[in-house]
């Protein structure tokens, strides 16, 4: 570890205690510490870690921000430097490359686009990884992706814990991810703080993060959020198809066993037109179907709906829709070069 790196983290250090000061006795605000963190304040802060962050994307970034507040050393890496660089504001150290990244951390954590980019990551950082080093990976890689990555850690002797998480962009700038996690319970004690900078709660799934019971569990929420949201974007198109007022359809299921929160969420994104910036893109949002397709014919069992969206999301990520949130899988459900741009 070169001398500069030594006078960067402890000035970061330095930063992260005076920023800890800046908030007491302030009210407790979902930007900075939810309500549910208050009886972990103290003990987050005498937890302090070196974290390294590899992937800066909508998720990975949110994640990053909330350790750094938390006190804890970031040292964050993304293939885009573009998309990293702003961390440094909140006192991150932005590294060049991977290996750079993960030099000296306690825990690495990835959040990555899927495990083949996980996995090449985790080899380009392989020079500086240390044995026992605690691995939280969090891309939703798929089951047969945490296999391979689960091997990765056993050849480099990391500890490996499966942790993908249930939120998108607003949970996640508030903290306030669900952490659905796997791994040793000997090691728990030093991941928690990391959980508990980024998560409102962790279900903890099993004791091997190889098994990927985490990721089952993912797969399982994410088909019904991609269920409900293809849902949605059919009934909007539907409607203005049929010259249906989207509202009237609101006032008719208003109150009852089919409204629900999500469903004038998404809405409104369409309605709206505020599908920028994504909470969640279409493009991941596609990614995620094809693995939970994926799931389903490995264990015997047909998912029609699971890949239906994803041929929906590849039609909208086709038309120019990719990075908007996946919501705008709703132009699927017209011919490109319609002129369709709204659902009013």
């Amino acid at each position: 570890m070169n001398h500069s790196w030594r006078q960067w983290e402890t000035s970061s250090r330095r930063a992260g205690r005076a920023r800890a000061a800046e908030h007491v006795g302030r009210p407790r605000t979902a930007e900075w510490c939810p309500p549910h963190r208050t009886d972990r304040e103290v003990e987050v802060m005498t937890d302090k870690l070196t974290v390294s962050v590899l992937g800066t994307g909508i998720m990975g970034a949110a994640m990053a921000r909330n350790l750094a507040r938390a006190g804890h050393t970031v040292r964050a890496w993304n293939r885009s430097r573009d998309k990293a660089e702003p961390l440094a504001a909140d006192g991150a150290y932005v590294a060049g490359t991977p290996a750079e990244a993960v030099e000296g951390a306690d825990v690495v954590l990835t959040m990555l686009y899927d495990g083949p980019a996980a996995l090449d990551v985790m080899r380009q950082a392989s020079p500086a990884l240390r044995a026992g080093t605690p691995w939280i990976q969090s891309t939703t890689a798929g089951i047969d992706g945490v296999g391979e990555l689960a091997e990765f850690a056993r050849e480099k002797g990391l500890v490996f814990y499966d942790a993908p998480v249930l939120g998108t962009r607003q949970p996640a700038e508030a903290g306030q991810l669900l952490v659905l996690a796997a791994g040793p319970s000997d090691g728990r004690d030093t991941v928690a703080p990391v959980f508990d900078a980024v998560g409102a709660r962790t279900v903890w799934t099993g004791e091997d993060g190889a098994a990927g019971s985490a990721t089952r569990l993912k797969l399982v929420a994410n088909s019904w959020v991609i269920a409900a949201t293809s849902a949605t974007g059919e009934t909007l198109a539907l409607a203005k198809a049929l010259g249906v007022d989207p509202q009237s359809f609101f006032d008719a299921i208003a109150g009852g066993p089919l409204d629900m929160g999500y469903l004038h969420a998404k809405s409104a994104l369409i309605l709206e037109d505020r599908l920028s910036p994504a909470a969640f893109a279409v493009s991941t949002a596609g990614k995620d179907a094809r693995l939970i397709v994926e799931a389903g014919e490995q264990h015997g069992v047909r998912l029609d709906v699971a890949a239906a969206s994803a041929e929906r999301f590849a039609r909208a990520a086709a038309q120019g829709h990719g990075d908007e949130d996946m919501a705008a899988a709703y132009f699927a459900s017209f011919d490109e070069g319609t002129g369709d741009s709204t659902a009013r």
